[in-house]
């Protein structure tokens, strides 16, 4: 098989390329139209970036900056966030982000407009029955209904995202799926047939072929998809490592279990503490106990 031209977009590297630069707003306005369903009047028109950096006091941390933020005219904040490795906090710091990005508006309390949190996510994140798209928003428990409507949150689970075939897809939102999986392995047939019924997935396309990287940019990519390989493969040894350390631990506890059973044997059988001590191991004081338990 040929090496794909096209770069993976789920980095943050290449997801900031193309979501989050003033040369692609188009792209993100689309994006943003497409996953939140929004049509007509409704549609987000234009967007103004602004800061990622949700904590201003550790902004060296990667885990204080989302991906993409930005408000459209009506003052609306959306979040676009890439989770690439499993986290099992990422729910909690989706409502962190969330909740951070409506503080940090001004005015009175009564203008403060909606926060849209939408994340793509390389690992599940909710049990099977929830789809692989997925909408939460707050809802009163008896009546279902919406009355507090400010925060809005979407997931894309992409593992749960099951078609690998171009002929298969039948919405934008589901090409928009099949570039975040896929995109690597897309042939220029696929993307003629995306570029048909979505041409703005062929411009995000476009900013992933490799051929128009220059050639800091690409050493740039490289250099991160070899961090993240070793940072995987740091992880996958620490379980190799706690996996062998529990096998380990186990086979102790099984011979002390052992041991103590033969102790309390040769306790029954009259046998002396020393020279029960000798053929198990165990320390006097345990066998001792051990007499005390069993008389």
């Amino acid at each position: 098989m040929a090496l794909s031209k096209f770069l993976d977009p789920k980095l943050d590297l290449t997801f900031k390329k193309i979501f989050g630069t003033e040369k692609n707003k188009n792209i993100l306005i689309h994006f943003l139209n497409d996953i939140l369903g929004f049509t007509g009047v409704n549609t987000i028109q234009d967007v103004e970036f602004l800061s990622t950096i949700m904590n201003p006091e550790i902004a060296s941390d990667k885990q204080s900056i989302v991906d993409v933020l930005c408000k459209d005219s009506h003052g609306n904040r959306y979040i676009a966030e890439m989770q690439l490795a499993k986290d099992k906090s990422f729910e909690k710091r989706a409502q962190l982000y969330a909740a951070k990005a409506y503080s940090r508006q001004s005015g009175n309390y009564v203008d403060f407009k909606k926060v849209f949190f939408i994340a793509i996510s390389n690992s599940t994140l909710f049990p099977t029955e929830v789809e692989y798209i997925s909408t939460h928003n707050i809802r009163e428990i008896k009546t279902n209904g919406h009355y507090l409507k400010d925060f809005q949150f979407v997931f894309i689970e992409l593992p749960k995202f099951t078609k690998n075939r171009v002929e298969q897809l039948e919405s934008t939102v589901e090409r928009w799926c099949f570039f975040f999986r896929y995109a690597e392995d897309t042939t220029d047939e696929d993307l003629r047939k995306i570029a048909e019924k979505s041409p703005i997935i062929k411009l995000a396309y476009d900013e992933l072929d490799k051929f128009h990287w220059n050639e800091k940019d690409l050493v740039a990519y490289e250099e991160r998809v070899m961090d993240l390989q070793k940072e995987a493969a740091i992880w996958e040894q620490r379980l190799d490592d706690a996996t062998e350390k529990g096998r380990d631990e186990g086979r102790e506890e099984g011979r002390r279990e052992r041991d103590i059973e033969v102790a309390k044997n040769l306790l029954k059988a009259g046998v002396s503490v020393d020279l029960i001590a000798e053929s198990t191991g165990l320390a006097q004081a345990t066998i001792k106990q051990l007499q005390k338990e069993i008389a």
